[in-house]
């Protein structure tokens, strides 16, 4: 038993890991079930998700080639012995699964024959989250106490790292509407105001043109100037919308080609200082980005700042961002500009899932440094 623990250690690990790396709920739920079905020694796995309504919303199998799933056509629905699984909290297992009660032969021509059976349900109560099941036992004709004991103890941790992975998606989803709602916020502040001048300006040359045509040439001088601020400012939008691709770029190329981009949206004077970069870490890479993002967008709309300075780079395995300006500063505890304008809430979230430290140094009169510090890499 202690020489089989040790691999569904690992497994458990892996899994909570996967989900701290920021894989989807499909990717952690794949390596539960492959890591299920390597330690009981099984032929096929597969690990169900109930959708509450008869059916699975998740059904992942581990054994099966993807022409033979195809082949299959649609998700089972939870009857048979699928369904009492996730009507129980206790494990069941059989030599032949046929000989269960409710084992109905109701398996498309292309399903394999199976026998030996071994399902595990997965809990956190007072839920059933969903099950393990197991089919033919491989070198043996059925599984062991030894088989529902690991698969036992994997369940419980896949409770915790399902539970958790689905945290992490709708903390993602929440980050999302957030992002979109300041950028809707920034359309209509920003970008409408430059096309309503836009509009006043044709207005006033047209008006113009008969009587005063030296005005009305400075008013479509006007006119350009205008649309261009509004296609530079809708460019940056669409940046926040579409980001570079960061793990063909890196972090340290996307940010330069932001910092280019905003350089042309304002007077303030942007540098971008670039020292020693860690290996790429797309899930890292992705959070600094928009932290970065973040922390320069409050700069250049709030700050009224001449100078904003963005440093990137290392420290041995500490990743160190800091974005400062010479602007008016503000009082970081104002809840005022936490809700209304200010995405410092999102920017310590953000940290706080990669596992860093931020601080934001500032005060009313004496300018903004943000600073992030990621241990690890």
């Amino acid at each position: 038993m202690e020489a089989r623990l040790s691999p569904t250690l690992k497994a458990v690990s892996d899994a909570v890991l996967a989900v701290a790396a920021g894989l989807s709920v499909d990717e952690v739920l794949q390596r539960l079930v492959d890591s299920a079905r390597e330690l009981s020694g099984a032929r096929y796995a597969a690990l169900g998700l109930p959708d509450g309504e008869g059916g699975f919303r998740r059904f992942l199998t581990s054994g099966m080639s993807d022409e033979l799933v195809a082949s299959l056509g649609r998700l089972p629905r939870q009857h048979g012995v699928l369904g009492a699984m996730l009507e129980t909290r206790t494990a069941y297992r059989t030599q032949d699964i046929h000989e269960h009660p409710r084992f109905r032969g109701w398996w498309p021509a292309a399903h394999p024959d199976m026998r030996s059976f071994l399902g595990v349900p997965i809990v956190a109560p007072p839920d059933v989250l969903g099950a393990f099941y197991l089919t033919q036992k491989l070198a043996a004709p059925d599984f062991t106490d030894e088989d529902e004991e690991l698969i036992g103890l994997l369940a419980a941790h896949a409770a915790v790292a399902i539970a958790n992975a689905h945290l992490h998606e709708q903390t993602r989803e929440l980050s999302i509407a957030s992002e979109r709602n300041r950028l809707a916020l920034d359309l209509h502040d920003a970008v409408s105001q430059k096309l309503f001048g836009l509009v006043l300006s044709a207005e006033a040359a047209a008006a113009l043109l008969d009587r005063d045509p030296a005005a009305a040439r400075r008013q479509v001088t006007k006119l350009g100037a205008l649309a261009q601020e509004a296609l530079d400012e809708l460019r940056a939008l669409v940046f926040e919308l579409r980001p570079p691709e960061l793990e063909r770029d890196g972090l340290a190329s996307a940010l330069r080609k932001h910092v280019e981009l905003l350089r042309r949206l304002g007077p303030q004077e942007l540098e971008l200082v670039l020292g020693a970069q860690l290996p790429a870490h797309a899930a890292r890479d992705r959070e600094v980005f928009r932290i970065a993002q973040e922390a320069l967008q409050n700069a250049l709309k709030h700050a009224r700042a001449s100078r904003i300075t963005v440093r990137l780079g290392s420290e041995g395995d500490r990743l160190l961002l800091q974005v400062e300006d010479d602007g008016v500063g503000f009082d970081p505890e104002a809840r005022e500009l936490r809700s209304r304008r200010l995405g410092l809430t999102s920017m310590e979230e953000r940290a706080h899932r990669l596992g860093g430290a931020l601080e934001i140094a500032t005060a009313p009169g004496a300018g903004t440094a943000v600073r992030l510090e990621i241990r690890g890499g």
